[in-house]
């Protein structure tokens, strides 16, 4: 059978920003047989996240990910449907995922790569910060947050001063550079970074992590404050509990979901490069198909 697929079609070089022409659909032959322990599945949405910069690059810089190579199908996280199995615990009709999905709108895997799907924890004061009043007013309203700041139109310093009249505890890092030396500035001693990301560094040809600078540093050492990296494939065991406890929390409304969608596998590129300028409100998910009947 004929699959459409994306492909890595140039890269835009550690210092460039990627555009969507960076990427390239072309089609595929799919075979129509599976082996012993493989499924084929039918893809229904891929997502779209920061850290695939790095991997648009001929060396990442890390060694948990790898490059994408030229002229080859690009992966990434993604959800489909069975149609046909050969794996003793996965069946037609299950939904199941994986962190290293072909961007594809049929593939076939193997059926041990893919799992089945299936102010909460104490802190007193949540602030967050984004780039637009949209995103600003969508954290306060909707989502429980107790302040938003714009770092493209606010004093960040001074708008931090004032939601968090107390200093920071806890940091969980996104973005790096100019706001994150703001935010640890003000940070409390034996206070905490999770580095989850740093986006604002991914089109520069800078390690990761990006070092802090002098003055930065000196501060995180005086104050004790730990930095630590969050790699989520490090969890792997906490993903069942995980899961289940973020659907419980969202089925009793304490947690509230936000996606920007763009249908069409031709659109991944589009959405890449919009997710990489802000222009998603939430997650950035691709929706490949939606019909799910078989």
């Amino acid at each position: 059978m004929i699959v459409q697929r994306v492909v890595l079609n140039s890269r835009p070089g550690k210092n460039g920003n990627p555009v969507a022409e960076n990427f390239r659909m072309e089609e595929v032959y799919l075979p129509d047989n599976i082996n012993e322990g493989q499924v084929q599945v039918r893809t229904l949405y891929l997502s779209v996240d920061p850290y695939m910069r790095c991997r648009m690059n001929e060396d990442t810089g890390t060694d948990y990910i790898t490059p994408w190579q030229l002229s080859q199908v690009v992966d990434g996280g993604g959800i489909g449907i069975i149609e046909e199995s050969k794996h003793t615990n996965l069946t037609k009709g299950d939904f199941v995922t994986s962190f290293y999905w072909p961007w594809q709108t049929k593939v076939i895997l193997d059926g041990n790569s893919l799992e089945k799907i299936g102010h909460l924890l104490g802190c007193s004061r949540v602030v967050g910060i984004c780039g637009t009043h949209e995103k600003c007013v969508l954290l306060t309203s909707e989502l429980g947050f107790d302040a938003a700041i714009n770092y493209k139109k606010d004093n960040v310093a001074e708008q931090l001063r004032e939601s968090c009249p107390a200093g920071v505890d806890v940091y969980f890092d996104n973005v790096g550079g100019n706001i994150s030396d703001t935010v640890i500035s003000q940070m409390n001693e034996n206070s905490h970074i999770i580095l989850c990301g740093q986006i604002s560094q991914y089109n520069k040809d800078v390690p990761y992590p990006p070092p802090l600078s002098p003055a930065i540093e000196a501060i995180q050492k005086e104050r004790n404050i730990t930095r630590e990296r969050f790699l989520v494939l490090n969890y792997k065991d906490k993903f069942e509990p995980g899961i289940l406890q973020l659907s419980q929390w969202f089925k009793e409304g304490k947690l509230k979901i936000k996606e920007t969608v763009i249908n069409g596998l031709e659109n991944m590129g589009a959405a890449f490069q919009s997710m990489m300028t802000g222009g998603n409100i939430g997650k950035q998910i691709v929706c490949i198909s939606e019909e799910i009947s078989l």
